[in-house]
């Protein structure tokens, strides 16, 4: 079977011009899954507020990580693509949610490279469901197609959060930074806001409602993204050896004045040094490759923040980005879909 491969991203400004990245933004933000507000007071919002205020102060934050060969994340998504490319016998490209290169040129690229083209593998780049990363990445590459109207079939990697080959190569991706002396190790994820959660309750009453609702077994956690999140941070310190007082977990990047989830990272940063952490490492596997988030709110403004209030050292280890691990991971996936598992594909 004559079959392909997508590797889909976030994405990213075209450039670090204010006009590029305003329209980068406001893509980003009218996404329904994302602000999930009417559609007229979700353009009042981003349009007539985030947007022109934003924009100028996120073009200077990409500038400051900006590369020669251009968004850090658009180029560590073509090498992952390149690396992969060598492990399995598919073609492989890559596509992002907003910005380019779309799901459409992505198709339209494997395409014109085979017109018999039977079959297109999507791996999303994210670990967890979330309905505003996973799942508009996912519906936006179906919306897509079918707009399209190709003869292939689309078939879809499935969240791998609890995946224990990928585990394995974010815990190796770890590894040698636990060698140097730390106090703590914080695992910070890309924040939601709680509604986010209660929308993807598929029970209605558990999810942020049951004590200690992310440890009791529920069939919400399918599409719990602060289960899947916690699951990860337990699941890769057991494998690690980190003992429980050694590592802590928060969530980054909140947008607006509703209740996101908690404990917010750049509060942890404040208060940690004040709790005796003075040596800290953070990880974020919300990402599988370094970006914005990554580079310059926690390696940057992060670390401002923490040293500013008592930290002593602190060190952001990087994204699974091109691993050797993380590459044969997904090769694995890919190679055992081709003879007949279905494991790793949505149902």
């Amino acid at each position: 079977m004559k079959r392909a491969v997508v590797l889909m991203n976030l994405g990213s400004p075209d450039s670090t011009e204010v006009k590029d990245v305003k329209c980068y933004l406001d893509e980003f933000l009218m996404d329904e899954r994302v602000i999930d507000k009417p559609w007229l007071m979700r353009a009042l919002l981003v349009k007539g507020i985030i947007v022109p205020f934003r924009a100028p102060k996120s073009a200077e934050a990409y500038k400051s990580i900006w590369t020669d060969q251009g968004s850090p994340l658009i180029v560590i998504s073509e090498q992952l693509g390149k690396a992969l490319d060598k492990e399995v016998e598919e073609p492989v490209t890559i596509a992002m949610r907003y910005g380019n290169p779309s799901p459409k040129a992505a198709y339209d690229e494997l395409v014109q490279q085979n017109p018999d083209l039977e079959e297109v593998i999507l791996v999303p780049m994210y670990p967890h469901y979330a309905m505003s990363s996973y799942e508009t990445a996912v519906e936006y590459a179906k919306e897509q197609y079918k707009k399209g109207g190709y003869a292939f079939k689309l078939t879809t990697i499935k969240p791998y959060y609890d995946n224990a080959d990928y585990l394995e190569a974010l815990a190796e991706s770890m590894r040698p930074y636990l060698d140097k002396e730390y106090d703590q190790i914080l695992f910070s994820y890309h924040g939601v806001p709680e509604r986010h959660i209660y929308k993807g309750d598929i029970t209605g009453q558990h999810c942020l409602k049951v004590p200690n609702c992310c440890d009791v077994p529920s069939k919400a956690h399918e599409y719990c993204y602060r289960h899947q999140c916690w699951q990860t941070s337990k699941m890769v310190t057991e494998m690690l050896g980190i003992p429980k007082e050694k590592w802590g977990f928060s969530f980054q990047s909140r947008l607006g004045r509703d209740p996101w989830l908690q404990p917010y990272t750049a509060m942890r940063f404040e208060q940690l040094p004040k709790e005796g952490v003075k040596k800290l490492l953070v990880v974020c596997p919300a990402f599988v490759s370094d970006c914005l988030e990554t580079l310059e709110e926690i390696a940057v403004e992060g670390k401002e923040i923490f040293m500013h209030n008592g930290g002593e050292s602190f060190e952001m280890i990087p994204c699974l980005n091109v691993h050797p691990l993380w590459v044969s991971t997904m090769a694995k996936w890919i190679k055992e879909y081709a003879t007949g598992s279905k494991e790793m594909v949505l149902s």
